[in-house]
């Protein structure tokens, strides 16, 4: 790093009870020239209630590259700026990638404030296997992109670690069901809230229980998967890849694996992966 310049802290800040901000935390945003947050209406509430005064500036994806440019100039001028999201660690599925990124690349200091984290703090205390897992960040909107962004991890042995919002969180169990199988499922929602749940179950009788239950329908949550059962991870064979490389020629990726399901008894999760990695599936019109 270079000598006079400045240090990007990424600080994380609580993700719901306040009383998880760290004294650290605390004593960087107040001593800091600048913060860099996510939503500045969502951080003022934040640092007021902590008796900070520190100067915000938004940095969000719509204004990502000023920001930057503004942030880098500060610190290549020796003054210390602080980084943080709407609630968490920064940069995790929040904005803040490329400024870490062009501070590093100029040889600026950047260092973490560690603290809370959602996804980590669910998967604490969900009852699944942590000793390997995926963090995936927010699925697509739709339900066709999300079921191929579910087969692209389908053989995944590890604990899937999905964000997601409330009101899309059927529509995402359903695609889980049909993509994944009915597998161990739980649902960690408000976490370090007043109305902290977690539910587990397989994803049709999660939808179930959901759809009966409208308050579980809102606010933050987090969707953890099990893995792959190795047994299922079965490994597709000469003769069910080439029926699926032949259908595919004709029909879409999705009615070709059906098709070779039924001519070669294969598993369908893994027809569809093995597609999806050798770029089959005839057009559309």
């Amino acid at each position: 790093m270079s000598l006079g310049t400045g240090t990007l802290y990424v600080v994380a800040t609580p993700i719901g009870n306040l009383g998880d901000m760290s004294d650290r935390a605390r004593q960087v945003l107040t001593t800091v020239a600048l913060i860099a947050a996510e939503d500045t209406r969502t951080t003022r509430p934040l640092l007021t209630h902590f008796g900070i005064t520190t100067a915000l500036l938004a940095y969000h994806e719509h204004n990502e590259a000023a920001a930057t440019t503004r942030v880098l100039a500060l610190l290549a001028s020796g003054e210390d700026v602080a980084l943080v999201a709407d609630a968490g660690t920064p940069l995790i599925s929040d904005p803040g990638y490329s400024l870490v990124t062009a501070a590093r690349a100029k040889g600026l200091a950047v260092v973490p404030v560690p603290g809370a984290n959602a996804a980590i703090c669910a998967l604490s205390a969900a009852g699944l296997p942590s000793d390997r897992f995926l963090f995936l960040g927010f699925p697509p909107r739709t339900s066709s992109q999300r079921r191929t962004w579910f087969a692209a991890v389908a053989h995944e042995p590890g604990t899937l670690i999905v964000y997601e919002s409330t009101k899309r969180m059927l529509a995402t169990l359903a695609d889980v069901s049909a993509v994944l199988g009915e597998r161990q499922v739980v649902l960690a929602r408000e976490l370090t809230k007043r109305f902290e749940t977690f539910w587990s179950g397989q994803p049709t009788e999660l939808q179930t229980r959901l759809a009966a239950a409208p308050e579980q329908q809102r606010g933050e949550l987090v969707i953890l998967i099990a893995g792959c059962p190795v047994a299922a991870a079965t490994v597709v064979t000469a003769e069910a890849q080439r029926t699926l490389e032949v259908l595919a020629q004709a029909v879409p990726l999705r009615q070709a694996v059906a098709l070779t399901v039924q001519l070669t008894g294969a598993k369908k999760n893994a027809l569809y992966q093995l597609g999806l990695e050798l770029g089959l599936g005839a057009e559309v019109d």
